[in-house]
């Protein structure tokens, strides 16, 4: 009779480390906290010189399911250590996971269940990025594991090119084997987009659950980044766009031309944007070989692939960048890369009207915008932030973009702080938005009657009802708001960093969510020591993101103000 562990232990869990001693044995040991379900464990050690090995080798002693591997030469990549692993495992599912992560409870039962009861090659779950030390979570894909689904081709289901990730994953280890699918060997960065190219080019049945299947620990202040962190030299965009051309080749080939497609799309949504927003942040020689090696990415593209939405802000940056032999506009492209989308001025046009990216560009048309409906528009704030008296003063400039605006009449904004370590909501404020004429004042913001939190003016810009200023009528300029930022009560919901956001509200009730561009001037970015009855002392210090918006970082009472002391000081000395 066959023993009842032995049906449900149906699954191999590949562990790979390679200098992770401080983490290696919570990752292993997330896996053996799976349960029954899993009927064995194989740790690949990359040839680790940081004791990795006896650790593993300690805890195999204590635990039957786990197996340790030593490779005798470090690989230099991921893919190598994966594939020993899988030659390994003799279950007939497997998984991966990376020494620095962890698997949650329930994620191989979520996962086994679904491929079992949907006779599925290869089942999925959520997958969430945990930010350390501060343990923000943010959902990876979330829109594909909002519920239960089966896909019987992936082709029905072109958005699962967005989910390159190998470890959320459970694999019919038959099905990998019969396809041949294996992981690029070697120094090969970004093995998992081209792995799970090969495994959606197989045509596999795929189940999805909602579940949380597992956690990427995302340690920005680690000594040695991880791949998808280390962007700051031009070789990561190389080996970035190496993968993402092969992955598009592999769909091609296996005639899931959907799919490639698919997969093309994503590279402009997803990776050209997350690069484009750190242009500011490199030197002339990376950013001039950064726009090589993008033209000459963008240039296999055929009409297809720009045709569908061309304004999309992937697509809008990738037209600029072909367009263009130097780098150009890129403070314009970082924001237009930030999510959600800001276009900034100046908007032009053509002789007959057509709206175009810049007078010297009139071939990248923006027409589209003229039908793209309001909320999907890159609305493009300012936001300048004024220290007062107790206080703060945080004035916005909302741009007209075409005509669209005064269509669609915004009456109001919502003024949202999110604390950025955990997603909490802040002080929120609503204010008027009023019609300007878009004259600016002497340092750059339309020198607009301050407002309320109801709207009211204080005589300098009367309303007329319908958001208008008494002369601004027929204007295309801007709309303008002005409201309070308390300190003390920021401080109060925690130090930290707060992201401000904004709502839109337009004239049928509807509204758009947009992050706002810092605006610099004359004092209006430093740092201040603002004084406060309950903590003694606030620091604030406004700044831009990598993205271009405006953030503050907020830090309450001597503890606070000596925290941010020494991690400035770590900084300088680094």
């Amino acid at each position: 009779m066959n023993d009842p562990l032995d049906q449900v232990a149906a699954v191999a869990v590949v562990v790979i480390g390679y200098d992770d001693a401080a983490h290696v044995t919570d990752a292993v040991r997330s896996a053996l906290a799976q349960g029954p379900a899993v009927r064995e464990v194989v740790a690949v050690d990359d040839c680790s010189t940081d004791g990795s090995a006896g650790l593993l080798a300690r805890l195999a002693a204590t635990e039957p399911r786990l197996t340790v591997v030593r490779r005798r030469v470090n690989s230099g990549g991921c893919g190598s250590p994966r594939n020993t692993g899988l030659d390994a495992v003799s279950a007939p599912y497997v998984m991966f996971l990376d020494s620095d992560d962890v698997l949650p409870p329930g994620a191989v039962d979520a996962l086994l269940g679904a491929a079992e009861r949907e006779r599925a090659q290869v089942a999925s779950g959520l997958c969430v990025r945990r930010e350390l030390p501060s343990g923000r979570e943010t959902p990876w894909e979330e829109r594909l594991y909002a519920e239960h689904a089966v896909i019987a081709q992936p082709a029905l289901r072109p958005r699962l090119v967005h989910d390159t990730l190998c470890v959320n994953k459970l694999y019919r280890t038959g099905f990998l084997r019969e396809h041949g699918i294996r992981f690029p060997e070697g120094r090969f960065r970004y093995e998992d987009v081209v792995f799970t190219a090969r495994v959606l080019a197989a045509g596999p049945r795929i189940a999805l659950v909602p579940d949380r299947v597992y956690v990427w620990h995302v340690r920005r202040s680690a000594e040695r980044l991880s791949i998808s962190l280390d962007r700051a030299g031009v070789d990561n965009w190389r080996a970035r766009t190496h993968a993402c051309r092969l992955a598009y080749d592999t769909l091609l080939a296996a005639g899931q031309k959907q799919l490639a497609r698919a997969a093309r799309a994503k590279f402009l949504d997803h990776d050209l944007r997350m690069y484009a927003r750190e242009l500011g942040l490199r030197d002339a020689p990376y950013r001039r070989s950064w726009w090589e090696l993008t033209r000459a990415h963008l240039a296999e593209y055929d009409a297809a692939d720009w045709a569908r939405n061309p304004v999309a802000p992937g697509r809008l940056i990738g037209r600029v960048v072909l367009a263009s032999p130097e780098p150009r506009d890129l403070p314009r492209l970082r924001d237009l890369a930030a999510r959600p989308a800001r276009l900034l001025p100046p908007y032009a046009r053509t002789a007959d009207g057509t709206p175009v990216w810049s007078d010297d560009l009139p071939r990248i048309t923006l027409d589209a915008l003229l039908t793209r409906p309001v909320r999907l528009l890159p609305l493009a704030v300012d936001a300048e932030l004024r220290h007062r008296a107790g206080g703060a003063r945080l004035r916005l400039r909302l741009h007209e973009l075409y005509g669209r605006l005064a269509e669609a009449g915004p009456r109001a904004v919502d003024v949202e702080w999110r604390r950025r370590e955990d997603g909490r909501a802040g002080p929120r404020r609503t204010t008027a938005l009023v019609r300007t004429d878009g004259t600016d004042d002497t340092d750059g913001m339309a020198d607009v009657g301050r407002t309320d939190d109801t709207g009211r003016t204080d005589g300098t810009g009367r309303t007329d009802g319908t958001g208008r200023t008494d002369g601004a009528d027929g204007c295309e300029g801007t709309w303008s708001a002005e409201t309070t930022v308390d300190l003390a009560e920021l401080a109060a919901a925690g130090s930290g960093t707060w992201d401000l956001r904004l709502h839109v509200r337009f004239r049928d009730g509807a509204s758009r969510e947009v992050t706002a561009h810092a605006r610099a001037g004359a004092g209006l970015l430093r740092r201040r020591a603002v004084p406060s009855a309950r903590h003694g002392v606030v620091l604030v210090q406004p700044y831009a993101t990598h993205s271009g918006s405006l953030a503050l970082r907020v830090a309450s009472g001597v503890r606070g103000v000596l925290s941010v002391a020494r991690g400035r000081l770590r900084r300088l000395l680094h």
